[in-house]
Parts: structure tokens; C-alpha cells; sequence
């Protein structure tokens, strides 16, 4: 979503995931509007994470989380695809 906020082509956009992202495309973007689909597109959780947090977490590896190995194998496709592009 953000990369394609940034295109020259784009004026609007409309945010249907966590409202938070809204600041941050406003941030890179301040030339554009982006509006959000509902004011209650709030995530509590994330507004629970913390740097100190995430630190501890991979630190202790807690909590830890298994899944399915054809779960994973297709997340970590997922997740490769989206970081070859960074």
C-alpha cells in the first residue's frame, strides 16, 4: 500500500486496513488524500506493541508460535516476495 501511494498517478486513496497506516501515507505523501474506510479500523494490539517489547520477544523467543509446516512454507513465500522488494 505504500509503495503504490508514492506512484505519480495516485491522488487518493482509500485505507481499508488499521487507520494507523493513515499517518504514515500522510507522512510520505502529504500532496495526496487517503481516507479511511472506517474510523473503527483500529487494531488494539498493535497500539500494545512496543520496541522494548518486540526486543524481549525475539530475545526469548516467547511467545512462541507454531503452525502448520504447508503454513509455513507458504508464509515464507509470502514474506520473500515482500522483502525482495525492499
Amino acid at each position: 500500500m505504500l509503495r503504490y501511494a508514492k506512484q505519480p498517478d495516485v491522488t487518493e486513496v482509500i485505507v481499508g486496513t488499521e487507520s494507523g497506516l493513515i499517518h504514515r501515507l500522510d507522512k510520505e505523501n502529504p500532496d495526496k488524500k487517503f481516507y479511511a474506510v472506517s474510523k473503527r479500523a483500529v487494531c488494539p494490539n498493535m497500539k500494545l506493541i512496543t520496541l522494548p517489547k518486540i526486543l524481549w520477544s525475539l530475545e526469548e523467543l516467547d511467545p512462541r508460535i507454531t503452525v502448520p509446516e504447508d503454513i509455513r512454507v507458504r508464509a515464507k513465500q509470502a514474506l520473500d516476495k515482500m522483502l525482495a522488494l525492499v
